[in-house]
């Protein structure tokens, strides 16, 4: 008996130090563009998955599907998902073809729908992936009609979708809101002209922000001794 437990724990002192000595070498390529192997990647998502499910086993699912939650949940689609997962007409964005693992296209009717574990993904995000834990901003009630949303997103057309975000109120949420980047129009041709616009407006802003450098350097009085000071 004093054989195999002196045996079990060289073992695990070797596999410990073995550990240690790969982390350490550096030899472990971390970057984005070198995919996982693929023993390691099913781990990984065999782990993932399990995670979820248990965790999110206990939630219970309220009714999905109001027209008000469609609303609000496009609304913040638009606003804080559609750059990594994408939308119906919106092609992939740099953002989804740059992080490693991809995060999914829900637009595409491929994935197992279940809310209680959609819900708890946004709420708590997950971690090394990209995913944000959105629940610290977000009120549930939120988060729940981002869900609803999500739930029928493959099934939109690009202009249902389109539609829906346009009737929404934006990027809303229950307070913290802060301006974020909405890539939704950012390779769809429904967004075209809506893009240009766009891009007039920040050049205007940068025209008017060159136009107002001069008047600022206008009230800097430079003294002869060098000094200056700021009317």
């Amino acid at each position: 008996m004093k054989t195999v437990l002196a045996t079990l724990a060289l073992s695990t002192l070797l596999i410990a130090i073995g550990g240690a000595l790969v982390a350490y070498s550096g030899i472990i390529d971390v970057g984005a563009d070198a995919p996982h192997s693929a023993p390691l990647h099913t781990l990984l998502e065999t782990t993932r998955e399990r995670a979820v499910a248990v965790r999110a086993g206990d939630i219970e699912v309220p009714p999905l599907g109001s027209a008000e939650q469609m609303r609000s949940g496009a609304g913040n689609y638009a606003a804080m998902c559609v750059g990594c997962h994408l939308a119906p007409g919106v092609e992939p964005t740099e953002l989804s073809q740059g992080l490693y693992p991809a995060p999914p296209p829900l637009a595409e009717d491929s994935r197992d729908n279940d809310p209680a574990a959609t819900f708890w993904v946004i709420k708590h995000g997950l971690k090394s992936t990209g995913m944000p834990a959105w629940g610290k901003f977000m009120e549930d009630r939120y988060i729940w009609s981002l869900v609803a949303f999500v739930e029928q997103l493959p099934s939109l057309t690009p202009m249902e979708y389109q539609t829906l975000v346009d009737a929404s109120d934006g990027h809303q949420h229950g307070g913290g809101e802060t301006d974020m980047h909405d890539h939704s129009g950012q390779h769809s041709a429904l967004s075209t002209q809506g893009s240009a616009s766009a891009g007039d407006n920040h050049h205007g802003a940068h025209d008017d922000h060159s136009q107002e450098k001069p008047e600022a350097n206008n009230n800097v009085h430079h003294h002869p001794d060098g000094s200056r000071h700021v009317h």
